[in-house]
Parts: C-alpha cells; structure tokens; sequence
C-alpha cells in the first residue's frame, strides 16, 4: 500500500529544500497543495498550446528554454499563455538555474494560488535530485513483522512465530560482524519493477527487544559498523519450530518464494531444534544466494554430476538381457 499521508508542497519544502536549493517566491500561496504524481513534468507543449494531454497533479518545471519562450513572447500573448496555464490543476511550478522570474509569471502564480518555487540548481540537476525523492515518496509499502540483517551483503528477512528467537538470530550475526537493519518492524518499499528496500520505523531506530534483557540499543553496544539504515531485501528466512512428522528440504533442488508487493523472492525454512547452529546455517543461506546470483547453483551441480556418474550403470544394466 502506499504512503497513508499526502505528500504536499509544504512536505516538499521541508524536507528538500536545502538539498534542492529551492525558495518560495509567493510565501501567499497554498503550499498544502497535493502532489499527486512522482514525476515531474516539462510544460513545454502546454506553453506552445497543446494541452490536450496534460499531466495534471505533477510538478511544472520551467526551465532556461521555457523561460526564454515566454520573454520572446509580446505582452499580450504572454499574458494569455501563463493565464492558461495557470489555470490547469498542478501543486507547484518550479523555476530552475536560480532564472529571474518574469513578472507575470510571479502575479499569474500568486492570483491563482500556486507556489511558485526557485532552485539554484540546474535543469537536469534538479531533475535527478528530486526523483528519488518522489520515487520514495509513491513507492508501494507494507510492514512485516519480523528482523532484516545485511550478512554479507545479502538481505536476509527473518520471519516467524512470536518469541522464536529472530532477534537473538540477528543480535548473534551481529556479534559476528554481520550489520542490523531493523528488528521486530520493518517497513517495505518496491523501488521500480522488483527491489524491495526495508528499514526501520524512524522512531525505532537500531533498538532490539531481547527477552530476559529488555531494550538495547545495539548502535550503542556495538558501533556503527554494526548497523545499516536501509538494505534491499533478497532472502525471506523462515524460521520455524521442529516438528518429526514434518518433512523439510534435504537438497535444495526446489527454490520456495514468497511475495511480497508483487515482488516475488526466494524463502528458505529452517527448522528450529536444540543444539543447531542457527548463525552459521544463516551465514550459508547469504553466501549460497551469493553464489546463485553468480550462476552457481551447489545443489543442481551435485545433482547433475551424480546423474552423470549413473549414467554407465544405467546403460550397463540396460544391456543384461540374462
């Protein structure tokens, strides 16, 4: 799902408007204006008198052809091309390379109530500074009750029962050197067609729940080498309690997956009993994804060099005819 709260101009300047170098040029207007769309557009066309499919909820962005447009326009076309504009539905026009703004375009924007915004940046620089920003902002979520770790640069989520040791998983491949992401919540984000991205709750921050202890910060205890603020999410481990009558995969030849906002991504199950290495087998799961993403796959090579070796018996017993 996505983002429960808006996302509004005023959000915007709140939260970029050091890293975009933006300014309010009509502090009047509504700044609570709805962003409705994560990508911003260049009204070059509408300018021209083509609006028949213009983008509405997006930001408008003018940049130095734009503005020299409209300066090569007479008064009175001027004037008639920004009252059209204007007048379509978008949160906020954005004017780029830190341009003198002409004034018609300050009073079209101040009578009709639309934040007029200026960066210092350039065009592209703009661009490329504010797209993640939006990307972010729009990307499908959901929250998973579980704990994500980066071991060995691979994501691992820890999903499972209440009180089953899925911190104490992740506070041990700490102790190991292994880094925490974000234990007991993690908020999910899909960035493009299939990257999943988790983190923390803000508030949260690196603390862990450990039972018998209590709270502990683990930035605290173990030091920022011990932690990350984000990390893609590759690898769902499940963890599980042990059942003899259950039956659990001894080869590996079939992958499960699981899915998550349509992302679809490999789960490995683990059962829980006295006495296993739990850290150690965790440490594996990372490095034998590492060596499939590397199109190495232990289990199929295995598999096919013993179905090699059986190859001449196979034959032999095809030929005994007594």
């Amino acid at each position: 799902m996505a983002a429960t709260n808006p996302l509004t101009v005023q959000r915007l300047l709140e939260s970029r408007s050091e890293t975009l170098a933006l300014e309010l040029l009509n502090p009047g207007s509504d700044v609570q204006r709805t962003i409705g769309d994560p990508t911003v557009s260049n009204p070059g066309l509408v300018l021209a008198g083509f609006r028949q499919r213009f983008p509405e909820g997006r930001i408008q962005v003018l940049g130095e052809t734009e503005v020299l447009y409209l300066r090569s326009l007479d008064a009175d076309d001027r004037a008639r091309v920004l009252k059209t504009f204007f007048a379509l539905d978008m949160p906020a026009v954005v004017v780029t390379k830190g341009q003198d703004v002409p004034p018609e375009v300050l009073r079209e924007a101040s009578a009709r109530g639309v934040p007029l915004l200026r960066s210092r940046l350039k065009t592209g620089d703009f661009y490329r500074g504010i797209h993640p920003f939006l990307e972010e902002q729009f990307a499908p979520s959901t929250t998973i009750h579980g704990s994500l770790a980066d071991v060995y640069g691979v994501g691992l989520l820890f999903v499972g029962r209440s009180g089953i040791g899925k911190s104490e998983c992740v506070l041990d491949l700490v102790e190991r050197g292994h880094r925490l992401v974000a234990d007991d919540v993690v908020q999910i984000a899909r960035r493009g067609h299939d990257i999943l991205i988790g983190r923390g709750h803000e508030f949260q921050q690196h603390h862990m729940e450990i039972r018998g202890i209590g709270i502990i910060d683990v930035k605290a205890l173990f030091g920022i080498r011990a932690i990350r603020q984000q990390k893609r999410v590759e690898v769902v481990v499940q963890l599980v309690d042990w059942d003899d009558g259950a039956t659990y995969d001894r080869t590996g030849l079939e992958t499960e997956e699981v899915d998550i906002l349509d992302v679809r991504i490999p789960k490995v199950v683990v059962p829980l009993n006295a006495g296993k290495n739990i850290t150690v087998i965790c440490e594996v799961v990372a490095m034998n994804h590492l060596l499939k993403y590397a199109g190495v796959n232990s289990a199929r090579l295995f598999n096919d060099r013993l179905r090699g070796a059986m190859r001449p018996v196979r034959e032999y017993l095809a030929e005994d005819y007594e």
